[in-house]
């Protein structure tokens, strides 16, 4: 049973997670009765709306509302895939999933669309600042890799990792993050 949700899990598993992420305990050296949260979707959501930011080329009549639908459905698209896959990859080949098993995939994805509302919201106000459409996309992709950075930080604290290793995977995502810039900067 898990920690706190009374339902069946895995071991050292507790379905507790804040936010979306996944919460599992920590049964290692000095991590005994501590919990870590999973935010690698957050990680791959952040850098898919970056891509999805770059990528967006002519974005009709009303290029905001579209850039904002666009980074939320992609979200939620991946969202669903991500899901399907975990559900439907090995648990199938072992045993069918039941509702808990699917509500704890869907809540453990989730954050890939938490990740989509930050530059969602970032092209929503950017008229606002009197910000033009390049403005708003620029604006926007500067807060997918800020939250892509953010996402991977707090990954590595939850994980217990030292402050040299947290630095490092942040400088490896901030550098994802430049690399996906410089497709911007170099396609146009």
């Amino acid at each position: 049973m898990s920690a706190t949700s009374g339902r069946p899990g895995t071991p050292g598993e507790d379905r507790t997670g804040s936010g979306g992420a996944t919460a599992h305990r920590a049964d290692g050296e000095g991590g005994a009765g501590r919990t870590r949260q999973d935010y690698t979707g957050g990680v791959h959501g952040s850098m898919l709306a970056a891509s999805v930011v770059i990528g967006a080329g002519s974005l009709g009549r009303f290029p905001r509302l579209h850039l904002v639908l666009l980074l939320l459905l992609t979200g939620v698209v991946f969202w669903t895939a991500h899901v399907h896959a975990h559900l439907f990859g090995a648990r199938l080949a072992q045993r069918a999933p039941d509702r808990w098993a699917v509500l704890h995939v869907c809540r453990e994805e989730w954050p890939i669309v938490k990740a989509a509302v930050p530059p969602a919201a970032a092209v929503a106000v950017s008229g606002l600042l009197g910000l033009d459409v390049q403005g708003a996309l620029w604006l926007a992709v500067s807060v997918a890799v800020a939250g892509q950075v953010g996402w991977s930080v707090a990954a590595a604290r939850s994980a217990g990792a030292p402050w040299r290793l947290v630095a490092v995977t942040a400088s490896v995502n901030l550098l994802l993050g430049l690399l996906i810039i410089s497709f911007k900067v170099v396609l146009k």
